[in-house]
């Protein structure tokens, strides 16, 4: 029976946990879990260690008050993995709690996998250096990513992106018409601002006033905002002052739903974006940080784009807002663009599908392609 100790430390990877932790058990239905992760991977089976929300956090200055507490939770992650001596351990995403994971368990103690590449790729490269030794694979969701890692000895595998089984282009436009009575001629915008309290502080402000000058120019308007789990009741009290009431999508097929039915988008970057090309609906994405993160991120970056639909694209297919440009004239600008430009909104769609079709794995599903990888490495291990 296998044994594995699984952290996600945020929600997009609680999601990746969860799709993993069913493709293994698929192919080994006697495997067992232990570790940390969200409600998703509550979902599939995992008891947490302790709350992930506690590791949601980005950016110089949202971590250093909570240094201390976090150092707190890797000693006692470290014990527990000790403790319990699984099989695999396998870390997803968060490298700033997993790396150190890795690196304090070391090669003597369970194999290692990590599954979403560090994006070294994308700023401060020669990070890649201290990789060789805390992993016996990496599982790469992007296709240039291998190309990258192999040089430096790092056991690179494409495994392609979970995303495409989400099912994010499956929603039903109809029951969401019908389950919120809106009118035939309403005009849904969806609102993704990010699945951390620091991400939501900072940008539902700004989509507010955003919807304050889009209001007199798009009759129908309706903001649908989606709430990660965990955040949602904060994020409802910051919009208790907003212009136009919003609707709030919790679940993850509500949202799916309010994709189908939604005629634009104004979303963070990250998998947010691919899940919405994914659904064909036409987006801007944009983001504003601390300013002193901001500063020491834009020294070090080292690709022409934020967007993950822009970085397959390999062009700016959507547009970017970030920072100074996370202000709502230029939002509601370039929002009501999207929604009345209808040649922009189909040279979009079309360069979704190229971008998207990168994505796909070798054989079968991401997850199960991701699931074959890490057994493989635990009947390595077992070999005589």
């Amino acid at each position: 029976m296998t044994r594995i100790f699984i952290i996600a430390g945020e929600a997009s990877g609680d999601v990746l946990g969860m799709r993993l932790m069913l493709a293994l058990r698929n192919l080994e239905p006697e495997i067992q879990f232990s570790g940390i992760g969200g409600a998703r991977m509550a979902e599939a089976g995992l008891t947490s260690l302790f709350p992930m929300q506690e590791l949601a956090l980005m950016g110089l200055a949202e971590i250093l008050p909570k240094v201390l507490h976090l150092k707190q939770r890797l000693k006692q992650t470290i014990e527990a993995i000790r403790a319990q001596k699984p099989d695999i351990l396998l870390t997803i995403d968060s490298p700033g709690f997993t790396l150190r994971v890795l690196k304090a368990i070391g090669p003597g103690g369970p194999k290692r996998v990590h599954y979403v590449a560090p994006q070294v790729w994308a700023w401060r490269q020669e990070r890649v250096k201290h990789f060789p030794g805390l992993w016996e694979e990496l599982l790469c969701l992007l296709p240039f990513e291998p190309d990258f890692f192999a040089p430096h000895g790092l056991h690179p595998v494409f495994t392609g992106h979970p995303v495409l089984e989400s099912g994010a282009d499956a929603g039903d436009a109809a029951r969401f018409h019908a389950t919120h009575k809106l009118a035939p001629d309403a005009v849904p915008l969806v609102l993704m601002p990010g699945s951390r309290a620091t991400e939501t502080k900072r940008l539902l402000p700004v989509f507010r006033d955003t919807l304050a000058l889009l209001q007199p120019d798009v009759p129908g308007l309706v903001p649908v905002v989606a709430a990660a789990a965990g955040i949602a009741e904060a994020v409802a009290a910051h919009m208790a002052d907003w212009p136009v009431r919003p609707i709030i999508v919790r679940s993850v097929s509500e949202r799916y739903d309010a994709f189908a039915a939604a005629r634009a988008a104004l979303t963070k970057s990250g998998t947010s974006t691919l899940e919405l090309a994914m659904a064909g609906v036409p987006m801007a994405v944009t983001y504003r940080v601390n300013p002193l993160s901001a500063m020491m991120a834009r020294r070090l970056i080292k690709v022409p784009h934020v967007a993950m639909i822009n970085l397959l694209a390999g062009r700016a297919l959507v547009p970017e807002l970030l920072q100074e440009d996370c202000a709502p004239a230029r939002l509601a600008q370039t929002v009501r663009g999207l929604l009345t430009d209808a040649a922009e909104a189909a040279a979009q769609r079309a360069g979704f599908t190229a971008a998207l079709a990168s994505l796909r794995a070798p054989e079968g599903t991401p997850s199960a392609a991701a699931a074959r990888a890490i057994l493989g490495v635990v009947a390595a291990s077992t070999d005589p």
